[in-house]
């Protein structure tokens, strides 16, 4: 066992959420309440969660259900994150995720490289949906800010002849690159600087080295795939202005939205 969960594990969370709290409120980074609302949150869920799992392993179809939970969270989570209210267009967030993860996930259980078993599927599901989360949420966040701050280029491109879309992707596409900068340098570094977590709960599982190195591999190669998928299929909603969002002082309307 890696951790031993008793008091001492929960005083020792509980202080290291208060710090990152405490250095959140100190140099302004945001509102300290969502730092400990998040942890908090983890806890109570990684609870939920853990006690779900054990019931749906045991059946099929609830297994499925729980999956698409799991999607439906991301999607909420993505679309707010890269849209916030009042801004349109949130719920295409649905599309790169599955567009990133269905095709993976689908590949990996028609081989048997992953069996039907909420023991194996729920996992590395979930490492996908993450993946896919991060990535929609950075390359939308990315393009949709530069986009904003070049606004000016656009019309530039448009004056000269460019579609609409030509002329977004023009300005977006490198900013909306850098969504796959942390799933690069991961797999890059990985051995090397860090350890995730696929490989240490092989191994802690009584897995050979060996074993788990190829699972790790196998994870951070789909993980590349899944979020390049994500990646480019945000660039495209936001380029042909499908999640905009709003002006100042406008509801629903946005800078992306002028040149449709």
């Amino acid at each position: 066992m890696l951790l031993d969960v008793n008091a001492t594990f929960a005083a020792v969370l509980a202080v290291l959420l208060a710090a990152a709290a405490g250095v959140v409120a100190l140099a302004r980074l945001g509102r300290a309440r969502d730092t400990l609302l998040a942890g908090a949150r983890a806890a109570v869920q990684l609870v939920a969660v853990s006690l779900v799992i054990g019931w749906v392993v045991r059946s099929v179809p609830l297994l499925f259900c729980f999956l698409v939970l799991m999607y439906a969270v991301a999607v909420r989570t993505a679309g707010r994150r890269v849209v916030p209210a009042p801004g349109r267009g949130w719920w295409w967030a649905a599309v790169p995720i599955a567009a990133g993860v269905l095709p993976v996930v689908l590949a990996l259980v028609l081989t048997g490289l992953v069996p039907v078993k909420g023991i194996t599927l729920v996992p590395v599901t979930g490492i996908l949906v993450g993946g896919a989360l991060t990535a929609t949420v950075l390359a939308g966040r990315r393009a949709l800010d530069e986009l904003e701050g070049r606004w000016g280029e656009v019309e530039a491109g448009l004056a000269l002849g460019l579609l609409a879309r030509e002329a977004r992707l023009e300005v977006a596409r490198k900013a909306a690159a850098d969504a796959l900068l942390p799933g690069m340098d991961q797999t890059r570094t990985v051995g090397l600087v860090t350890l995730p977590g696929a490989f240490v709960g092989m191994l802690l599982g009584g897995a050979s080295p060996l074993h788990a190195g190829a699972v790790q591999l196998f994870v951070l190669i789909a993980l590349l795939a899944v979020q390049a998928v994500a990646a480019a299929t945000v660039l495209e909603l936001v380029a042909r202005g499908r999640i905009v969002r709003p002006r100042a002082g406008e509801a629903g309307e946005g800078p992306v939205t002028a040149a449709r």
